[in-house]
């Protein structure tokens, strides 16, 4: 049998994946629907990693001058002869990413973005011999590509705003054809700037970069961009009477950024795994894009390539890898207790319906925290449980991955409200050293009250008693002098949570569980016999603790109850 095709984690560019035989969801139908409704400029709003860049890659390759037809060979497109002949490879095509075009300061950002679009015009060195161009336009070209002994660009702040029109002007007249322009993640200097204390330079520039590109040039065919959010009210394309935005609540080109249902089944049945549908659904699909379900891509390929290599069993978390997650940070911070509580019915498998605004400001994030829950839904942290219009969405988390990303950050946030209150985390602590069960009890019920609970009934036992292990280890790893330990070997098996206070000879070792229906005696009673029948005890008395005391606590909703047995040794 002949071999599979590799899969392509992590690799975006479109040519690559056709040539050196990776596998390829075909996605080539967008150039039709793009030709089919051009707009002057279209601008295309996922949340990362659903395939925007590789997207961009292809039709970079599809429209570019000297393109190789063989890339598209048995792919959708080129079933479309009238529209290969017609346009593929007869173009010049400026593409850029604008994903580096950011610093620390104004400076260092404006040094990126003479990197990026120097290094680009750089591909066109043909111009610097074409008998097209007046020996001015030839002044221009080498103005752009300039650099200094070091390698920097040295185009000046006129000439950087006026780039992208600039080297289109001089393609047209080279090629005699209008150009087709390319920009990948236009909004992440906005995101870096607004971040980092220079933003409103940063507007400035873009605004003036992308005015000269896309309003005042007769050069350009149709350009494409992409990005997370959608900042037309930033003055940065204000004025263009032929701009379309695509956004995830539009029905066309839904199809086209993340797999759907039937992509994924025939990418899991061509490697073999159809037996791994139901959890890749569970993790990994839940996104509504117009009115199709849709996956997120990267998790997809990424599970599938470690299952191949035999590294791991279950669905993991790939996501959270690729972002910071600080959104859902800063929602925390700004929450109420009603915004909490909203928060833990999505956690809980419930739904919000809140206002969408899809033309947001990064002004706007401070301006109104109610601003927020839009941000979640564009960047994909919640979505829509079913197809609407207008500005309401009713908003759900969309699958056990981004769930899971929100427990963590919810712990996190929790782990940090804790140390504000020292005198209070410390009196809590020095409970359990005191074997004082009733303190405990009221303690830790005190710090559940503030904190988010799960209680969705989908979510399997063992994840509920992890989040109520992590609030807790969280809260006790705080306290000076003790030496704590989660999940530690230990007689016959792994204690939840084990602590030497050395200083006083006291060992605890603390078993959660969750008490299913409130059975919260029963809980307390199983985690005990738990910590006596699996000798969890046996670890600290080899390290020299006189005084174990083992406590049982079980944990449902918002409530606990806490039984405890001692050893004196």
């Amino acid at each position: 049998m002949p071999e599979k095709l590799k899969l392509p984690m992590g690799i975006e560019d479109f040519g690559r994946i056709r040539k050196d035989g990776f596998y390829y969801v075909d996605k080539t139908g967008l150039v039709r629907e793009l030709l089919e409704n051009i707009a002057y400029v279209n601008l295309f709003t996922r949340p990362r990693r659903f395939g925007k860049t590789l997207n961009m890659s292809m039709l970079k390759y599809f429209f570019s001058k000297g393109s190789e037809s063989a890339l598209f060979d048995g792919l959708e497109i080129s079933k479309e002869k009238k529209i290969c002949d017609e346009y593929m490879g007869k173009y010049p095509v400026i593409s850029i990413t604008l994903k580096g075009a950011t610093g620390e300061h104004f400076a260092e950002a404006k040094a990126m973005l003479r990197r990026i679009i120097g290094k680009e015009a750089m591909q066109f060195q043909c111009l610097l011999q074409s008998d097209w161009l007046t020996e001015a336009e030839h002044n221009q070209y080498r103005a752009l590509i300039a650099t200094d002994k070091t390698g920097a660009f040295t185009m000046s702040d006129e000439l950087l705003k006026d780039s992208l029109q600039t080297l289109s002007q001089l393609l047209k007249k080279h090629y005699n054809q209008s150009v087709i322009m390319l920009i990948d993640e236009y909004d992440v200097p906005l995101d870096k700037a607004y971040r980092s204390g220079y933003y409103e330079s940063m507007v400035e520039l873009l605004s003036v970069l992308f005015g000269s590109a896309f309003k005042t040039n007769d050069s350009l065919h149709f350009a494409v961009l992409t990005g997370c959010l959608r900042i037309s009210k930033e003055s940065i394309f204000t004025g263009l009477n032929n701009f379309k935005v695509y956004s995830v609540k539009d029905v066309r080109y839904r199809e086209y950024f993340g797999f759907t249902d039937t992509e994924v089944k025939q990418m899991l049945a061509y490697y073999g795994f159809g037996n791994q549908y139901d959890a890749i659904k569970e993790w990994y699909d839940g996104y509504l894009f117009g009115n199709t379900s849709i996956y997120c891509p990267w998790d997809v390929i990424n599970y599938c390539g470690d299952l191949r290599d035999g590294s791991v069993a279950e669905p993991q978390n790939y996501w959270v890898n690729t972002s910071s997650n600080d959104i859902i940070r800063t929602f925390l911070n700004q929450s109420n207790v009603a915004v909490r509580n909203e928060i833990e019915h999505l956690i809980n498998g419930g739904s919000v319906k809140k206002m969408i605004r899809q033309e947001l400001t990064y002004r706007d994030l401070d301006s109104d925290p109610n601003n927020l829950w839009s941000v979640l839904f564009t960047t994909g942290y919640l979505t829509q449980s079913s197809a609407q219009t207008g500005d309401t969405a009713e908003l759900v988390i969309p699958n056990r991955e981004v769930q899971w990303i929100f427990i963590r950050q919810i712990r996190e946030w929790f782990q940090e409200e804790t140390k504000k209150n020292r005198e209070k985390l410390e009196r809590f602590c020095r409970a359990f050293q005191e074997n004082n069960t009733e303190a405990i009890e009221g303690g830790f019920n005190a710090y559940l009250k503030k904190t988010i609970s799960i209680r969705d009934t989908n979510t399997k036992k063992e994840m509920k008693e992890n989040f109520y292990h992590g609030i807790l280890l969280g809260i006790l790893g705080n306290m000076d002098g003790w030496s704590v330990r989660s999940n530690a070997e230990s007689g016959e098996g792994y204690s939840d949570i084990s602590i030497e206070v050395e200083d006083k000879g006291i060992g605890i070792i603390i078993e959660l569980k969750y008490a299913e229906k409130a059975a919260f005696d029963e809980g307390c009673r199983k985690a005990l016999k738990q910590i006596n029948d699996k000798n969890y005890e046996e670890i600290l008395i080899d390290d020299g603790m006189k005084t174990i005391y083992k406590y049982g606590i079980a944990c449902y909703k918002k409530r606990c109850k806490v039984m405890s047995d001692v050893t004196n040794l």
